[in-house]
């Protein structure tokens, strides 16, 4: 065979065998052409897959805890049974949120008589006399017992005071609408929910009417007022806060301020009748007499006690006596005893009332609030006065006399204060 033809025969075998080989590899379709995605889009599907994983297990735990008592506290699980209990069964309609709200006043009940629920028409005028202002005509009103509404007092320079209005008028329509048997409450709601700058006001005086318009306005609550009393050729100053609102404390340093300037020998702190309010102001009106190296009072949480040191600069050197009674209660009986501590202040009346703890407020949805006892303040010696007050130097009741005729010469304290003052 010639060598050409033996070639060609190797190749056609090779051929053949190349052929079988490929029949036997399986038939596959024409693969399709995946989508490209960029990389800002895998992060975010990997971002919305993680948030997804979290909310079912989320959903899942939430479950699993409500489902397992185990995991709510004995007493809490007790609570809820019984509260879905009656939901379920009781005859009637039932408000849920009236229902919780007697829940929490009940809880509040059980803890020390301070901590209390406030309805929203109590802890609206607790926070006015707490701000020290709020948006009004500038009158203070009662209703006697008839049921009238009587104006208590004006404060100078409002808008009831510029259209003459005087303690004593009987208010007796509100934009022609008739007051006749309307609490105080509720005229102050028909004046807020009246929404008008300005409001016609019918008024009866020695039987006349008369009808003004008053204007509302921001009206500042006067908490400090103060005089020079002249006695024994001596200037005794004496300066009375009825609260202790967020701007007594200005207040009172305005007024320590004229005394001062006035050259008074000595001062007198009239605290009687003073049921408290911002420690902060307190702080500030004691910081008036102690510099800083004086500590004014002390705060208890639990076993933890803090001193709170005085933010003055200097401390005074003229007599000062402080005025109390059975009714000063908390910032007055924190003044009174940083005072007699820590400026050998001599406190003259009767013990006071004996309220040595902090309240928080919590302000809840329906526009009611809270307040519950969650510290215990000491003086600055660290004496507790909760339950126990704090004796006076020198001990006078007020004479009964000054009841019937309210007057400086009959305020018996009041004179003892000045004669321990010139000794």
């Amino acid at each position: 065979m010639r060598k050409e033809e033996k070639t060609q025969e190797k190749l056609e075998k090779l051929e053949n065998a190349i052929g079988k080989f490929d029949s036997q590899k399986p038939k596959t379709e024409k693969r399709r052409k995946l989508p490209t995605f960029f990389t800002s889009e895998v992060l975010a599907l990997l971002v919305i897959t993680m948030l997804v994983s979290l909310l079912m297990g989320g959903i899942i735990t939430y479950k699993f805890f409500i489902n397992n008592s185990e995991f709510v506290d004995k007493e809490l699980q007790e609570f809820i049974n019984n509260y879905e209990y009656i939901i379920d069964n009781y005859y009637g309609d039932i408000d849920k949120e009236e229902l919780l709200d007697a829940a929490l006043e009940g809880m509040l009940e059980t803890l020390d008589k301070n901590s209390v629920y406030l309805e929203e028409d109590t802890s609206d005028n607790f926070n006015k006399q707490l701000t020290g202002s709020y948006e009004g005509f500038g009158i203070e009103i009662y209703n006697d017992d008839e049921n009238n509404i009587v104006i208590a007092s004006v404060y100078d320079g409002t808008s009831a005071d510029k259209e003459g209005l005087k303690p004593g008028d009987i208010i007796t329509k509100l934009s022609d609408k008739d007051l006749d048997g309307v609490s105080t409450s509720e005229f102050v709601n028909m004046v807020e929910e009246s929404g008008n700058k300005k409001i016609k006001l019918t008024y009866s005086r020695n039987g006349e009417e008369k009808t003004v318009t008053l204007t509302k306005q921001t009206v500042t609550l006067d908490s400090v007022f103060s005089e020079v009393i002249n006695k024994d050729n001596k200037k005794i100053g004496y300066v009375r806060v009825s609260i202790f609102a967020s701007n007594t404390d200005k207040q009172f340093a305005d007024h320590l301020e004229k005394l001062e300037e006035k050259n008074i020998d000595s001062l007198i702190i009239d605290l009687r009748a003073n049921s408290g309010g911002h420690l902060s102001a307190a702080t500030n009106m004691i910081s008036e007499f102690l510099d800083s190296s004086h500590v004014i009072y002390q705060i208890k949480v639990k076993d933890e006690i803090t001193k709170t040191y005085s933010s003055g600069h200097e401390t005074k050197d003229y007599k000062i006596a402080v005025l109390v009674d059975n009714t000063s209660a908390s910032a007055s009986e924190i003044m009174a005893s940083a005072l007699q501590e820590q400026y050998k202040a001599t406190i003259v009346g009767v013990k006071t009332y004996g309220k040595g703890t902090v309240q928080e407020l919590q302000n809840l949805p329906n526009g009611d609030q809270y307040k519950f006892t969650t510290k215990e303040w000491l003086t600055s010696k660290g004496k507790t006065i909760d339950g126990k007050g704090i004796t006076p130097d020198v001990e006078v009741s007020l004479d009964e006399k000054y009841y019937s005729d309210p007057s400086d010469d009959n305020d018996n304290q009041l004179q003892t204060a000045l004669e321990e003052l010139v000794k």
